[in-house]
């Protein structure tokens, strides 16, 4: 195993590197609790350049073995008009859901692929991913407890916390909203 690197991209130097892990998200995305097919990765794939067309602050993040792809995470700044907070089940006060487009940094995938896992990899690729953000908080989604055992115990370890349920489609999993404070 060769030293495991990073490269991040932003804003639209993103999009020329979804061929490039894609592989990864099928294979890891296929997977319990997620068991994504052809259609689930359609959608993404129709869903990830939009995302960088229209989030600000856009950052990818791959994480490489060699020339292998091992990981990678993507995120963006929530814009003042988000949804983010209204796809949550318990109401939480305006001074906690009002978003800027400079406040929040949302993480919305990371994934490390099965033979690198629970070897610092997503430690590593979070770390960069957020590294030099002028945000005052970080928040992601994670399936609950039972269904997510150790993204929850590394999202903790990290610093995060619980702030309530999400759901954010109408047919999808109910998710826990974290959020990590940067100040």
């Amino acid at each position: 195993m060769a030293e495991v690197t990073y490269e991040l991209y932003e804003e639209a130097d993103a999009a020329g590197q979804l061929d490039v892990f894609l592989p990864a998200y099928e294979e890891v995305y296929a997977d319990p609790p997620y068991n994504e097919g052809p259609r689930d990765v359609a959608e993404f794939i129709e869903r990830y350049p939009q995302q960088i067309r229209t989030r600000p602050g856009f950052r990818l993040l791959l994480a490489r073995d060699g020339s292998e792809l091992v990981g990678f995470t993507y995120g963006y700044r929530l814009p003042a008009n988000t949804s983010w907070w209204g796809n949550l089940l318990e109401a939480m006060p305006q001074d906690f859901t009002g978003e800027t487009g400079e406040r929040t940094f949302a993480v919305i995938e990371m994934a490390v692929r099965k033979p690198w896992r629970r070897r610092g990899v997503a430690a590593g690729l979070h770390a960069r991913l957020i590294e030099g953000l002028a945000v005052e908080r970080v928040t992601l989604t994670v399936r609950p407890e039972h269904e997510a055992a150790p993204a929850r115990s590394a999202y903790v370890a990290w610093g995060y916390r619980k702030v309530g349920r999400s759901h954010p489609g109408q047919e999808g999993p109910v998710y826990d909203a974290m959020v990590l404070d940067l100040r």
